[in-house]
């Protein structure tokens, strides 16, 4: 462990309980540390501020407790206990819902982890090195929390550490018995989730709130699911009671899923068709216009340098998207770019509206649910922002 001192009047962040250290607020570093290391940070004037993971590069603390502790088993056991107190206060454990995010990064005062829970098994995903060097701390917390009601604990961080560190490990199962798959259950709709080969942890739980809503408004619609991947929306409105459900994914594997998701929930395929091809250019090809649209595509940026051409793809998305919904109809229109806040991605649709020549109203924002908790002092991490338009 090593000390770090920020220089003068670079801790007023550190100070409001935000929970990075950038590398431009330190002073000097007292002994030697590597990517993963865990140091403890100290104001110009010598005062205990934080402790953290460490890593070379812009953000080079990331802040796991503002107190001196001692980062043991009993120490992520206690954290993981409070994450999965607030999940079952909130209701978010029942019969009705068997897969749930138990830790979201910042938002859980865990940086670089987030954990999910897929029937009986955990998938652990570290996005920072001093993380996964916890993973088997962070799996006994895991077993002390869960007790009998786990049967596996998974590691899927190969694709999300630096690769110089990832290039040498595997993902695989930390402990218990090993299997890839399983269905859940999500407010009375059923999914196959693959950790192993899926996308995230296997499954965007994100979601799950604003694919509850669409049940409002699907029954007896025409809707199409823009970048369906596994076929949530779809389900969710099939059960709603949608007269014709249209899915599009540019992968194979994603339209294989969302066939499969379908037939799982006992419809048969004859009101819903899938379509693998390029959004954009499926929604320019198409000349019936839908009830009801999502579009959900994947993050267009994922760093600031980037974010001007994310927002022109969403325009140009939702520009081709708003043309195509008949009026009276409506629009769920996502962005789950971190860099894209949420006045730019209302600008972005707005301007969108203007180009389209249609007339819109805001009926809801959205955002990501409860298992996804935004650290007050941390608003990077609202990264979903989502509208719902009722289009004229």
């Amino acid at each position: 462990m090593i000390k770090i001192h920020l220089k003068n009047k670079k801790d007023t962040f550190v100070r409001r309980f935000h929970p990075w250290i950038f590398s431009g607020a330190i002073a000097r570093k007292e002994g030697k540390i590597e990517d993963g290391g865990i140091a403890e940070v100290y104001s110009h004037q010598g005062d205990f501020l934080a402790m953290g993971h460490y890593h070379e590069g812009s953000i080079a603390v990331k802040i796991f407790s503002f107190e001196q502790v001692n980062p043991n088993a009993d120490f992520w056991y206690q954290k993981l206990q409070g994450a999965f107190d607030m999940r079952q206060k909130l209701g978010l454990v029942d019969l009705e819902l068997t897969a749930f995010r138990l830790v979201h990064g910042e938002g859980d005062g865990l940086p670089g982890l987030i954990i999910d829970v897929y029937n009986n098994t955990i998938v652990l995903q570290a996005h920072t090195i001093g993380m996964h060097q916890s993973r088997m701390l962070i799996c006994e917390g895991l077993q002390r929390v869960f007790g009998t009601r786990i049967t596996a604990i998974y590691d899927k961080s190969k694709n999300s550490l630096p690769k110089h560190y990832a290039q040498t490990m595997e993902n695989g199962c930390l402990w218990g018995t090993e299997k890839v798959a399983d269905v859940i259950l999500e407010n009375g709709c059923k999914f196959e989730v693959n950790w192993q080969t899926g996308q995230k942890t296997g499954f965007f739980l994100d979601q799950r709130d604003n694919r509850n809503l669409l049940r409002k408004f699907s029954k007896g619609k025409r809707l199409l699911n823009a970048f369906c991947y596994s076929g949530g929306f779809s389900v969710y409105a099939l059960q709603a009671g949608a007269a014709e459900v249209h899915s599009v994914d540019a992968s194979a594997k994603a339209i294989e899923l969302v066939d499969k998701n379908v037939l799982l929930n006992g419809f048969d395929g004859a009101n819903h068709q899938s379509y693998k091809a390029d959004v954009l250019q499926f929604l320019k090809d198409q000349d019936t216009p839908y009830d009801v649209m999502v579009l959900d595509p994947p993050a267009y940026a994922k760093t600031v340098s980037k974010r001007h051409k994310a927002v022109q793809a969403y325009k140009r998305l939702n520009i081709e998207g708003l043309k195509l919904v008949k009026k009276g109809g409506v629009l769920f229109t996502f962005s789950c770019s971190q860099v894209v806040d949420n006045q730019l991605f209302y600008n972005t649709i707005t301007a969108a509206a203007i180009e389209a020549k249609r007339k819109v109203r805001v009926l809801h924002r959205l955002t990501q649910p409860a298992d996804h908790p935004v650290n007050i002092f941390h608003p990077e991490g609202n990264y979903l922002k989502g509208l719902v338009l009722y289009v004229e």
